[in-house]
């Protein structure tokens, strides 16, 4: 065998014991005849010493660099008193080395494994399987491990089934671009990547499956960002015979569970998480996933101004828009760069501007104060509660732009203000969004989330009159400002189904080819069912205080969708090519 033990297991309780451990040099310190070796498995360090009187053993140690891989055997001992290391599990001992083999010799790394600062991250994703061997990713890795398998118990503790499904699907254009995967043995003929296992969890539901889960990889050909992968992973979850209570309590649960044990350090502010409609959420927060570790809330002050002697307010009410305040307490010495910043900021969600008031000792101060009476202004100052020292920012738009404005604006502030505390967990649950939304770019109704979220029923007969007004069963999990996961209760009914396709304007003919399967699936006996899935990428990020997904993520692509390591995506052979009946489309120079 390579090894007896670890370079983590070894203590005062075997001091004597003869050892075989096997690793990587982390550390190599030339004492002027002691050699010290800092050896390096997945589970810690042991410091191991070659002494000069073993004299093939040293002359071997001495050509010995970083990350060589060593097979080392020897005799455990206390370190000398004073010398010990209480940051290393095994800072009692040493190994002394009678025998050493070196299974690998290693080149020069890219970059220091050893260090904590950060390489240069292109350099990083090239060299990925160096990266991995840094105690930092190492660990995002376990603690990415743990979690999940922790999830695993808590679903088969509480009778879910764990079921795969395809990985290559078809094609049900809707939501996310879909990764498209050409058939050989059908000319002309594709399957997609999964957004998600949508589709195939509802139909385990029609299939009595009753409670199933995955941990389930799911692709999307989209812009990427910080919290976004074209492949990433997902908690996928449904439940049969189920209301949104049921599916959000049993989620709580174990959320509250993964918390208590793989971050116990971070205070978990509120327990059962708080609920917010979205209509609330957008309102109060300027967000539909609020970040609610500090209590700073928009107010509505439209009744206030409208028909007042500022155009822009009065504009806004009369167009049947809102104006709406955002209180920062302690912000009247935020600088003037500072609140043009802000003001960058909110163009950058669609907002013109943003109008502010300055509470000082002499009174309010503000470049819009002029167009208002000293009534209106206090009235404006009482509404939103702004004492001496504080600064009152305003958004007036149409709700959607004027919340998001303010929202953004917030956080900022929030963040200025050191109230957003890495220490600090706060979810929410947001419920009651909206059915549909109206893409601009499309310039038609749209699904919120998908097209198989059910209506609230007291608004179903809303939805030929005014389907924008109907409120779906949907849900929302949100954490310190994140998605963290969404679902909702699902249509098993064909009827409706149908129904709202059409308000989709997706015609019979199209629902026939796109979903067919899922509407002839609902005319056996569909059971009511709902579930949520959850961004597990996500979560581990925030619960290890990365800054992006990509410290989480074993072998991630990075900012631009490409894999660095192995250089995808690559050319095919034209032989490979013209066997999927490809033909590659030459650009026009």
């Amino acid at each position: 065998m390579y090894r007896t033990h670890t370079c983590s297991e070894l203590n005062a309780s075997h001091v004597g014991q003869p050892v075989t451990l096997a690793g990587w040099v982390h550390r190599r310190r030339d004492h002027g005849g002691l050699i010290f070796i800092d050896l390096r498995d997945r589970y810690g360090l042991t410091q191991v010493v070659i002494d000069p009187s073993q004299e093939a053993v040293h002359g071997m140690a001495e050509d010995v660099r970083s990350e060589f891989v060593l097979q080392v055997t020897g005799s455990v001992r206390r370190r000398p008193e004073g010398s010990e290391n209480k940051n290393m599990t095994t800072g009692e001992i040493e190994l002394v080395v009678s025998e050493m083999k070196i299974l690998n010799a290693a080149k020069t790394t890219p970059f220091e494994i050893d260090v904590p600062q950060d390489p240069n991250e292109e350099l990083r994703l090239k060299y990925r399987y160096l990266d991995l061997r840094r105690e930092r990713m190492k660990n995002n890795i376990v603690i990415r491990h743990k979690i999940v398998k922790s999830i695993r118990d808590y679903m088969d503790k509480h009778d879910f089934v764990e079921i795969e499904t395809p990985i290559l699907i078809k094609g049900t254009p809707e939501g996310s671009r879909e990764y498209i995967v050409p058939s050989r043995l059908y000319p002309g003929r594709f399957f997609v990547l999964p957004q998600s296992p949508q589709q195939m969890k509802q139909l385990l539901m029609v299939a009595g499956m009753d409670r199933y889960f995955q941990i389930a990889r799911c692709f999307r050909d989209e812009d990427q960002r910080g919290d976004r992968q074209p492949e990433f992973t997902q908690l996928d979850v449904e439940m049969s015979f189920v209301d949104a209570e049921d599916v959000m309590s049993l989620n709580e649960g174990l959320m509250i569970e993964l918390v208590e044990k793989y971050v116990p350090h971070k205070k978990l502010l509120k327990k059962p998480f708080p609920r917010l409609t979205w209509k609330d959420a957008m309102s109060q927060y300027g967000s539909d996933k609020p970040d609610l570790r500090f209590d700073m809330k928009i107010c509505d002050v439209s009744s206030l101004v409208a028909g007042c002697g500022f155009k822009v307010f009065a504009d806004a009410v009369a167009h049947e828009g809102v104006v709406f305040a955002l209180r920062v307490p302690g912000a009247a010495g935020f600088t003037r760069k500072q609140i043009d910043d802000l003001t960058e900021l909110v163009k950058v969600y669609g907002a013109k501007g943003l109008a502010y008031i300055v509470m000082e000792e002499a009174g309010v101060k503000s470049p819009i104060a002029k167009f208002f009476t000293e009534d209106e202004m206090k009235k404006l100052v009482e509404a939103t509660g702004a004492q001496t020292g504080d600064i009152v920012f305003f958004g007036a738009d149409e709700f959607d732009i004027a919340a998001t404005a303010l929202g953004q604006v917030r956080l900022a502030c929030g963040d200025t203000l050191g109230l957003r505390k890495s220490d600090e967990l706060a979810f929410c649950w947001i419920y009651e969004f909206p059915l549909f939304e109206f893409s601009k770019e499309d310039k038609r109704l749209v699904s919120a989330h998908h097209p198989f979220t059910a209506p609230m029923a007291e608004d179903v007969a809303m939805l030929d009159s005014n389907p924008r007004a109907v409120r779906a069963k949907a849900y929302d999990l949100a954490l310190n400002g994140s998605e963290i996961g969404g679902g909702s209760i699902r249509i098993h009914d064909a009827v409706e189904q149908a129904k709202i396709f059409q308000v989709l304007g997706i015609s019979p003919e199209d629902c026939e080819l796109r979903f067919g399967h899922m509407l002839h699936a609902f005319e056996y006996g569909a059971p009511p069912h709902g579930g949520i899935a959850w961004g597990i990428d996500r979560l581990v990020m925030i619960f290890r205080d990365e800054p992006n997904i990509r410290e989480v993520m074993a072998f991630p692509k990075d900012s631009k969708a490409k894999d660095l390591m192995m250089g995808a995506p690559s050319e095919l052979p034209k032989e490979q090519i013209d066997e999927m009946h490809i033909e590659i489309a030459k650009e026009e120079v």
